[in-house]
């Protein structure tokens, strides 16, 4: 199948979702994309201080691109409301360097703590993508663990929808499962979907505690797109390596909990072909809850079912 390659020029690049965003390009069903992006707050350079500050991107515009530094949007040829976008995932290979802060500004989490004041504290990290591993300042080593935080399609409400909240419609889940080999299901709200990604993540813990990941820019990243009529959802869904996986996406951790339980049962219900009874039972045997994160607002749940965990 053809691959498109998109690199971060003016004309690719957006900090918002919108329906009214004209399409960067126009693929088919089976296309593959292949992107290179800046990391999230549009560096084009390492994070190492604050004074002086690094380099950005520019020029960016102060509405359009006040929100995580992504490419797009595409169309897919036929996606229509009420379709699924399936995005499967395939290779995501980061760039050298990225970076992770804690502390400094006002959020819900540093509030908490007690550390709105004194700064941010940056992490600067080395990445070595032979080895899979990730280095900092201070000889820290973690394992690499690519994947991207924001993927998701226009929501059919008019105007520009900020980056952080993630939504029905996908965005900035910042679940670390969706890696190599994963497919992202996402329920279609526009004609032609018009897709967005970036946000490149090298490392993250389920929670993203400190509000950010390992956040980093990426050398390539390999998408391929189809469209599915049998699959309509609410939110989205994704099947990884490990298992199948629903999310629960709301202000209230309990009821983004709910959620993805919700869309589980109803998922096992069409895989074993139980009622939700039923369905409950296995999930309490074999359904793990993950908080995806808890600092982009909405707060996201999500639900694994193991691949083989029900016989």
């Amino acid at each position: 199948m053809p691959i498109l390659t998109l690199e971060p020029t003016r004309a690719n690049l957006i900090g918002c979702f919108s329906r009214d965003h004209q399409p960067i390009a126009t693929i088919d069903p089976g296309d593959t994309v292949r992107y290179r992006t800046l990391d999230a707050a549009w560096g084009i350079e390492p994070l190492l201080t604050f004074d002086p500050p690094r380099r950005k991107f520019e020029p960016r515009d102060p509405e359009a691109d006040s929100g995580h530094c992504l490419i797009g949007p595409i169309a897919i040829r036929g996606a229509r409301p009420g379709m699924t976008l399936a995005v499967e995932i395939g290779a995501i290979i980061p760039g050298s360097y990225g970076f992770c802060l804690s502390g400094g500004w006002d959020h819900p989490v540093n509030r908490y703590f007690n550390i709105v004041e004194g700064g941010e504290y940056i992490h600067t990290w080395t990445l070595d993508p032979v080895a899979l591993t990730v280095r900092n300042q201070h000889g820290h080593t973690v394992t690499l663990k690519p994947f991207m935080g924001v993927m998701g399609v226009a929501p059919p409400e008019p105007g520009n929808h900020e980056t952080p909240p993630p939504r029905r419609w996908g965005g900035n889940l910042d679940c670390k499962a969706l890696t190599t080999g994963s497919t992202l299901y996402l329920p279609v709200g526009v004609e032609g979907a018009l897709f967005y990604v970036g946000d490149g993540h090298a490392a993250q813990g389920d929670g993203e505690v400190s509000v950010t990941a390992i956040e980093c820019p990426m050398e390539r990243v390999e998408l391929t797109f189809h469209l599915r009529e049998d699959m309509p959802l609410e939110r989205p869904r994704a099947c990884t390596p490990q298992g199948w996986i629903t999310f629960g996406l709301h202000e209230d951790l309990n009821q983004a909990t709910y959620q993805a339980l919700e869309d589980m049962l109803a998922l096992m219900q069409s895989l074993y072909r139980i009622d939700l009874r039923n369905a409950l039972a296995l999930a309490s045997l074999t359904v793990d809850l993950h908080i995806t994160q808890i600092v982009n607002g909405v707060r996201g749940v999500h639900a694994i079912l193991p691949h083989g965990a029900v016989r």
